[in-house]
């Protein structure tokens, strides 16, 4: 939530949609160019912030951009999906299913990252790949660029918001190492900056409405949902159920198992259940297969995510989204670019984990 926070009052000041507009009108005007700008300022941003916000940010700004240019904004919005559920998994904080998988592991931020940035680096090429190809006719149209930039609302507020994200990911770098808890950093560096923007509105007499508008979009509904898997996944553990499922699982190659089976289980009850689930199914491995199966759930808790729009909560939101602003995806055409993009995307990740660990 501290992590949402941040990103979501950068989002609040127009830093988001600043960087977005920037990059977006480097592309001139070539679909392929844009298309290419786009997949890469998702995935970068995405690894410093959450899929989940950066899923929320874009969406709007790619549908108001292609009706203005005057192009099909489906290519785009897959895109900027298939990046965010790629990426996410390059470091612990790209989404709430890596941090609640690996945390209680003992595992450090930069253990995880060298671990997961190969895989993450194949899936992200792979995945790349297949969009271009599938969106190949699409994309060779012209389209006449939107003339309107978007300027940084606040230069002040975005400036210190970007330096406590940044000294934030840094001490989480070192957490390891200073023996503090990335919680505790993550939380810190929240309040600091909320305490700083407090001060600089209140000293310019200016209203509250950006930190009240922050507030207003945190996503407190993970809350309960998670709280509420708990129960049900302890109840599950308490029957026998995660015990079976562990039984099964054991029988084949731990990577292999755990990762395809965290995919579609993700698809099934969505990622952040699963990935609950899986932390208690996991609990009967001793090291370092347990660490193996872990890492596979993460990689299956995200690219599961654009398997079908149930995968994750990021899906969910987005078709919402989707709908919102006049956007026509089908669950059946969402699972046909699933079946063609996340198939091979996991896969690739399953084999870069084999050859790291």
């Amino acid at each position: 939530l501290s992590m949402t926070l941040m990103s979501v009052f950068l989002d609040s000041v127009g830093f988001f949609r600043y960087l977005a507009s920037y990059v977006l009108g480097h592309a001139k005007a070539s679909q392929r160019s844009l298309f290419l700008w786009l997949y890469l300022i998702v995935s970068i941003l995405t690894v410093f912030t959450s899929n989940d916000i950066i899923v929320l940010t874009f969406t709007p700004f790619i549908c108001y951009f292609a009706h203005n240019a005057k192009i099909d904004a489906i290519p785009y919005l897959v895109c900027e999906f298939v990046a965010a559920n790629t990426w996410s998994m390059a470091l612990i904080i790209g989404n709430p299913t890596n941090i609640y998988l690996m945390t209680g592991t003992g595992v450090s931020f930069i253990d995880y990252t060298l671990t997961m940035i190969i895989p993450t680096a194949l899936a992200g090429i792979v995945s790349f790949i297949i969009l271009r190809l599938l969106f190949a006719k699409k994309l060779k149209k012209g389209f006449g660029a939107s003339s309107q930039k978007v300027k940084v609302e606040d230069k002040t507020l975005t400036a210190v918001g970007v330096m406590h994200l940044a000294i934030c990911i840094v001490l989480m770098v070192i957490s390891s190492y200073i023996s503090l808890p990335m919680w505790i950093i993550s939380f810190g560096c929240f309040v600091s900056l909320f305490v700083c923007a407090l001060a600089i509105l209140l000293f310019r007499k200016e209203g509250l409405h950006k930190i009240g508008e922050t507030f207003k979009h945190a996503p407190y509904e993970i809350i309960p949902f998670v709280l509420s898997m708990f129960v049900l996944v302890l109840a599950l553990e308490k029957v026998g159920v995660t015990g079976k499922i562990a039984e099964i699982l054991s029988k084949g190659d731990t990577i292999f198992g755990y990762g395809l089976a965290s995919f579609f289980g993700a698809n099934l009850i969505n990622n952040i259940p699963m990935s609950v689930l899986f932390s208690s199914v996991t609990e009967t491995l001793a090291l370092p297969q347990r660490l193996y199966a872990l890492y596979a759930s993460v990689a299956g808790s995200n690219l599961g995510a654009f398997l079908t729009p149930v995968g994750a909560l990021a899906g969910i939101m987005w078709t919402a989204l989707l709908k919102k602003h006049g956007e026509k995806l089908s669950f059946a055409r969402f699972i046909c670019y699933g079946l063609i993009i996340a198939l091979p995307s996991m896969m690739v990740a399953i084999i870069g984990l084999c050859i790291v660990l």
